[in-house]
């Protein structure tokens, strides 16, 4: 009976496409999803990206993500609404360049015109910046953000075979340098013999002790190279022991010719012996060459004939340069998965993905440009065809109708527009999904897991699934598709690539074709439009104080229209955005005529809220720039601000006009009767107005 009900089971399930899709589109609550992974470490690298090369050949697009050890170094390091574009970049830049990457997850998407389904193959890559090279004195340093980490280890994240079997890698930045290191090394220590004595010069003998050593080995390697010439080979062997006066040398082969392996000697000793060999042995040549870890074997090899001595100094070259390229090639590491995506052109996606190809572009290629523009532009030159699944999600009205007052995260994007089946009634739109399949190119393994959420390989395989149903809301058809088209330069999607939003709430568009920001129709603002002159940063609160209470304290002052937004940084710092230019530099004068006056009335002042305690310092949008920028990292954003402004309260205000001290005290009791207009006069003194920090 019971095998009986099994069959019946199995007569009832839907063909096996569709199970898999449906196993594969709804992952469950915890644990597993169901879908193949590869893992991929050091130990299987090179044969997992061998067979990765076909895939990526093959597909119409690839699934990339990321996952990082942290996001932001501080909570002021946050991109905000209020972030003009070069101080958002700078936030983003110091993310990518301070925190390592850990995963990359690569899913390459093939459409089957057969089964009229996209073939998926999710690649989960461990990465752990190791120091492969001995010529690499770079220091391999990164942040962990607490929190990323907690979040990591709350979904299962292999920690161990991360740091432990980790890919290590090179940047293209970092290969070049490693080339020049190595050609440095190197140059000149490989071959000597007489024939370059020109070129090298003589090096005159200063002393007794070098006289004498000199003579010496001249003594000792004539004694050595006639015994090699008095003796036959026999199979590539000499016939019979070769006896030499000094115990320092040891008779060997090398490439089938006899040598000895100097042994004990100084750097100075062994220039000599090169000038010895250089002035009197036509027929020794001095070699050098490299072990693995850069420790270098130095010998004198027997030549008897001038075509010999060729050949062998084009042996010694042709064996340093394959030992630099095998080397340098396996240092590269997880690069040239990179360098695959790159050198394939294929089209590239992504989920809310700035983060990660500012990351990719610091980690794979070279330092992160100081502009967006300059970034957007290099980057572009790289990978041609970028696609941003959440900014997809907001130019179709279909999808911003089904993604209505709902979360944009991957997890929740993949759970709506991915679901297991859909029924008559419960269709949520009148288009149908995309079938997707996950196929495993050996039988599964310990190299296969299933994967899970915020794992880099599972999160690129539903972006991809995401992006899949995207293009079909586009009116995409695959099944006109064929494997060979690039889809990239499809009519319907091309006006949408290369299209994605700095963050989550930059109010903003980068095209990186030309590397400019236009404003997202589609986002709605929280904060009113921000007027960057019409700013102020303002740190070093005694205690916190609430947005609210900082605006109320400035209106009293200035008008109660006075003041548009307040946002706070952090329990330490504020923007305050005011309604009229002219009001910024009038209220760094007043604060600098407070805090230089001694006087009831500036204890008994509005502003006397936010200036208790005389640390508050105050400055226009172009210091709360320059304070992003910096290389420091404070966690509070006053800490930050007082390491970088090297200009003091005291060296600002002690130029302040004793007359505009007296005009303001004098206009305070005004001010305060008739706020509703903001009576507090045009500055007298423009240059305090710059900075009082």
């Amino acid at each position: 009976m019971q095998v009986q009900g099994r069959l019946r089971r199995v007569l009832r399930a839907p063909p096996p496409r569709i199970l898999l899709y449906r196993a594969i589109s709804s992952p469950p609550s915890g644990g597993g999803s169901g879908v193949a992974v590869k893992q991929v470490t050091r130990g299987n690298m090179e044969e997992a990206l061998e067979k990765l090369r076909g895939r990526v050949r093959e597909a119409a697009f690839v699934g990339v993500d990321l996952e990082m050890s942290g996001v932001t170094s501080a909570p002021w390091r946050d991109t905000f609404e209020l972030d003009r574009a070069d101080v958002r970049y700078l936030k983003l830049r110091d993310s990518a360049e301070r925190f390592a990457a850990l995963q990359l997850g690569v899913c390459p998407f093939r459409w089957d015109p057969a089964k009229s389904a996209f073939v998926a193959h999710p690649h989960n890559f461990f990465i752990f910046p190791r120091k492969e090279l001995p010529s690499d004195c770079s220091s391999h340093e990164f942040l962990c953000q607490t929190t990323s980490i907690e979040f990591l280890a709350k979904y299962q994240f292999d920690f161990n075979t991360c740091f432990r079997e980790g890919i290590s890698y090179l940047s293209r930045a970092q290969e070049e340098e490693a080339l020049q290191k190595f050609n440095m090394l190197h140059h000149g220590r490989t071959v000597t013999s007489s024939t370059n004595s020109e070129e090298d010069g003589d090096m005159p003998l200063k002393s007794a002790s070098d006289i004498l050593f000199t003579e010496r080995m001249k003594m000792n390697f004539k004694e050595w190279r006639d015994a090699i010439a008095s003796k036959p080979m026999v199979d590539n062997h000499l016939s019979g022991n070769i006896k030499c006066g000094s115990g320092q040398f040891q008779t060997v082969f090398f490439k089938m010719r006899p040598a000895i392996i100097l042994n004990g000697f100084s750097s100075h000793q062994l220039k000599l012996i090169q000038q010895v060999l250089r002035k009197n042995f036509r027929d020794l040549i001095f070699v050098c060459t490299f072990g693995e870890d850069d420790t270098s074997e130095k010998k004198v090899v027997y030549s008897d004939t001038d075509e010999d001595r060729i050949l062998l100094m084009k042996d010694v070259q042709e064996d340093l340069l394959k030992n630099r390229e095998e080397r340098i090639k396996s240092a590269i590491g997880i690069r040239h998965v990179i360098d695959l995506l790159s050198s394939e052109r294929k089209l590239i996606v992504g989920h809310s993905c700035f983060l990660d190809i500012a990351q990719v572009y610091s980690k794979f290629v070279r330092p992160l440009p100081s502009s967006i523009k300059e970034f957007a532009l290099s980057f572009h030159k790289i990978f041609p065809h970028i696609a941003d699944t959440r900014h997809l999600m907001s130019v179709n009205q279909a999808v911003q109708k089904l993604m209505k007052h709902k979360s944009k995260s991957l997890s929740s994007a993949f759970l709506l527009l991915c679901p297991a089946s859909y029924s008559s009634v419960e269709k949520p739109s009148s288009h149908s999904p995309v079938t997707i399949e996950v196929e495993g190119d050996e039988t599964m393994s310990s190299r296969f897991i299933s994967g899970a959420k915020h794992e880099a390989g599972y999160d690129a395989y539903m972006t991809g699934c995401i992006f899949a149903q995207l293009c079909a809301y586009l009116g995409i058809q695959f099944e006109q598709f064929s494997p060979l088209d690039n889809l990239a330069t499809n009519t319907k999607l091309q006006k949408h690539v290369n299209f994605l939003s700095p963050s989550w709430n930059s109010g903003t568009v980068l095209d990186l074709s030309t590397g400019m920001e236009t404003p997202d129709p589609g986002y709605t603002r929280r904060y009113p439009a921000a007027v960057y002159d019409n700013i102020v940063v303002i740190w070093g609160f005694l205690s916190k104080v609430r947005p609210k209470e900082i605006k109320d304290c400035i209106c009293k002052v200035f008008g109660s229209g006075s003041v548009t937004t307040v946002f706070s940084i952090d329990s330490t710092a504020a923007l305050v955005q005011f309604k009229k230019q002219e009001s910024v530099n009038d209220f760094l004068d007043l604060k600098a005529v407070l805090e230089r006056a001694d006087s009831a009335i500036s204890i008994l002042h509005p502003l006397s809220t936010i200036l208790e305690g005389g640390q508050t310092r105050a400055a226009k949008y172009d210091t709360y720039r320059d304070i992003c920028s910096s290389s420091e990292s404070k966690y509070l954003f006053a800490d930050q601000a007082e390491s970088v402004c090297a200009t003091s309260k005291n060296q600002l205000i002690e130029n302040v006009d004793g007359n505009l001290i007296s005009d303001v005290l004098d206009g305070v009791a005004l001010a305060s009767v008739t706020e509703e207009d903001g009576i507090i006069p045009s500055s007298k003194n423009q240059n305090v107005a710059e900075v009082t920090c």
